[in-house]
This record gives C-alpha cells, structure tokens and sequence, in this order.
C-alpha cells in the first residue's frame, strides 16, 4: 500500500487542495480532499490529473519525426514515405523502436496507449512464424516502457478505393494484409487479453476495407473496441461517394459499425449527417489535431460532434510531437481558428478527453479518474515552471507541456520520478532506434 500526498487533485470534474490518495497495487482504495500530509506519504507537487489515455498512435511513425519537411506535398506525398520506413521493420527493430516511443509517451503523462497496428507480416506479406510477431513486439514495448496498452490489430485487405471499386494491395501494403476480413479475423482471434494489455480492432479505412467485409471485422470486434480512421481527407470521401454513392461515415452506419465501442479517428472532412450520425449512436471521435495540421489534413468540427453526442478524446498518431497536453489544446486553439471564437470547449471538457474518455475508448472504463476503484494512475504536472506559473490550476490544461509531467504512477508503479524514465535517458533510446533505419539510405 502507498499514500500520496498531492498539493492539488483533478477530482470530479476539477482541481481540490491537500488530497491523499491511498493505493494497493494497481488500484486506489481512498480519497481524501483538505487532507493533512502524514509521515510516510510520498508527496506530488503541482497538479496531479489522471494518467493520460494516447488514443491514437501509430509508434513506428515516430522514426519519421523531423524527416518529412523538405520536399512540401501533401498527406500523400507524406504517405509514400512511411512505406518507406515501413519497408525496413522487422520484429526487434519494433521493439525497440516501439519502447522508446512508448517510453517518451510516458515521460508525457501517458498511462495507455491505443496502439494502431496494421504493419503484420513480413516483406512481400510473408508470415512470420508466429503471424502475430509484430502485435505481440508492440505488447512487449509497452510493458517495457511501463504504460497499459490497447492493441488495435487493424484489417487492411485493399490498396485503395476509386471510383471503380477497391484496389489490390501493392508494394509495401503486402505487408499489411491478410487477404481478406476473414483471414484477419483468424489471425486476430488468436490475440488474447493480459492485465495490462487488451485487445482491440481497428478498420484501417473504407479505402482498406471493402463494404461487404466491413461486417465480418465488426462480429469479430464484438465486445471490445473497434477503432477506424473516417475522412482524414478529401479525396477518401470522394472517392466512397463515388463508388458507394454516400460518405465514408454514412456507409459505416449502413455497415453496422458505429455506435458506443467505435472510436472514429480524425473525422475531419464530415457533412451535417455525418455530424449526427457519429453523434446520435454515440461514436467516439479521437482528435489528433498536432498530426492533423503537420499533414495539413484541416480542422474537424469537434465542438459540434460533442454536442451531438460524441464524446472527445485525444492521440499522438505519427507522433510528430508527444505532447498530450498539447493535442488537448490544441483541440480548443483549432476551434478557435476556425470559428473565430474562443471557449469553444471547457478547459475540465478538454481533460475530460485527454483522461477518463481515452481511456473507455480503448477498453479501459475503471481508468481516468482519481477515484475509490479506480486504477492507481496519477500524473503530478508541475505549476512552477516557466510555462505554469501563476496559472490558475483549473486551466492548466491551456498552458502546460509534457515538460511539466514530473510524476507518472502507472497501476500503482513509478514509471517517472522528477522528469525521469525508469527506462533511463529516453533520448539515447530513441537515437539507438531510430538512427540505424535511416542509415540504410
């Protein structure tokens, strides 16, 4: 059992003064507001939030961070180079790559990560002998790194989707697919849950999957999340409106697959309809608005889907910043941008997002609250840096950075103490990662 002693606590919607929170193993068995501190309690400063749910990531992606700005394009210009960096993992490169990324996450606050996870077989589409190799190396880094994961083992069975139907897998792709809805579903059912690692589904796209197969992911993702990313761009909803005659978002619905277990990710480019259908079988919608501007995907209506029905939450995805702090913000500051209004959405709605919403979308609902029962994650950000002094400690939200996180306690284990990884210089794993990749140029 430990009790921690915190200056400030996010409970119940907002900050309160000299709180202990007692815990026993991976839960917190009590909490106490105007609280004394007492011999023994180990003593957070700042604010302490809950831990962070990252609701989309894709960790190989952060090997391209500061390597895709010299040539301009756009989201698919910027595609053909992660295939390229998707062409050289192999299993331990994953790994290690995926620890180090997991590990920066949670020098960010991150408690959980919603992992994404298309990249299955090998070169050509070969199978590794175990076919799950790749899944279980990304199961393996968060352990290491210390945070919960949600493995979204994602069906990718088509290379596009154009006006005259779907297209076959080609290059790279090969290695993200398994033939058909099917074959994925065989492959998928041999994932199994652990305590700290659950399994989800993910549909890459409506350009990936085929409408008739679009059922078969949703039986086989019966009981646990099933994420999918819905009009990133322009271009996938002409081309659905092309072929299928109606949006991405309303072929999903048609399909069966939205509702209070689905998480759309991005949502950006949606009609009215789209707005009420997502809102009305209350979908989740994970923003990720850091990569959503490094890509110029463009701004979602993300205030007008939560007041649909959505409920909000918040992702890294190509991790071009691990800043969760920032992705929450940012949902607020792109709101503004394209409204011409500020408060948009509430500093305690954007928390919301950032903790107890992340954290149901990826199957973990007794997370993201500093609660009796609850899991026994805490994040202390701290209040007197350059960046959040003098603010008022229920925005603090809208000024502090992953910087700022100077205690992470993941179910109930110290993962980071005053700034630092139990892992040890996160950087150094990163560069040892990354580095040797790039160098096969």
């Amino acid at each position: 059992m430990t009790t921690y002693w915190c200056e400030r606590a996010w409970l119940d919607g907002g900050p309160r003064e000299r709180v202990r929170v007692t815990t026993d193993g991976d839960r917190i068995t009590g909490v106490a507001a105007g609280a004394d501190p007492e011999p023994g309690d180990v003593r957070l400063p700042g604010i302490v939030l809950p831990g962070f749910a990252n609701a989309h990531s894709h960790a190989f992606h952060r090997a391209l961070r500061g390597r895709t700005h010299d040539r301009g394009g756009t989201f698919w210009t910027w595609r053909e180079r992660m295939y390229a960096l998707a062409a050289r993992l192999d299993p331990d490169r994953y790994l290690a790559l995926a620890r180090a990324a997991y590990a920066e996450m949670a020098l960010a606050g991150v408690t959980c990560v919603g992992e994404f996870h298309y990249l299955h077989h090998d070169r050509g589409g070969a199978r590794y002998a175990d076919p799950n190799a790749m899944g279980r190396a990304l199961v393996q880094a968060a352990t290491d790194a210390g945070v919960r994961i949600t493995l979204l083992d994602t069906c990718y069975v088509a290379g596009g989707l154009g006006a005259s139907g779907h297209l076959p897998l080609d290059g790279v792709q090969l290695r993200f697919g398994d033939g058909d809805a099917h074959a994925w579903a065989e492959r998928f059912g041999e994932l199994t849950d652990t305590d700290r690692a659950r399994v989800g589904a993910a549909v890459h796209s409506v350009r990936a999957v085929p409408a008739g197969q679009l059922p078969v992911v949703a039986h086989a993702a019966a009981g646990r999340p099933l994420h999918l990313h819905l009009s990133e761009q322009p271009r996938e909803n002409e081309a659905c409106r092309a072929f299928y005659g109606c949006t991405p978002t309303a072929l999903l619905a048609e399909q069966g697959l939205l509702g209070p277990s689905t998480t759309a990710v991005h949502a950006t480019h949606l009609t009215d309809h789209d707005v009420e259908l997502l809102g009305g079988s209350g979908t989740t919608v994970c923003a990720c608005p850091g990569t959503e501007a490094d890509l110029a995907d463009g701004i979602g209506p993300f205030r007008a889907l939560r007041h649909a029905g959505s409920p909000l939450a918040v992702g890294s995805d190509q991790h071009a910043a691990v800043d969760l702090l920032a992705e929450a913000r940012l949902v607020e500051l792109h709101e503004r941008l394209a409204s011409g209004e500020r408060g948009r959405i509430a500093p305690g709605a954007l928390v919301d997002a950032l903790t107890a919403h992340g954290h149901a979308c990826l199957g973990w609902p007794d997370a993201g609250r500093i609660a009796r029962g609850a899991r026994a994650d805490l994040v202390a950000v701290r209040l007197d840096s350059p960046r959040t002094a003098g603010v008022a400690p229920e925005q603090v939200v809208m000024a502090a950075s992953a910087a700022d996180v100077h205690t992470v306690v993941a179910d109930g284990r110290l993962v980071v103490d005053a700034g630092e990884h139990v892992l040890g210089d996160v950087g150094r794993l990163l560069a040892d990662a990354v580095d040797p990749i790039w160098e096969e140029q």
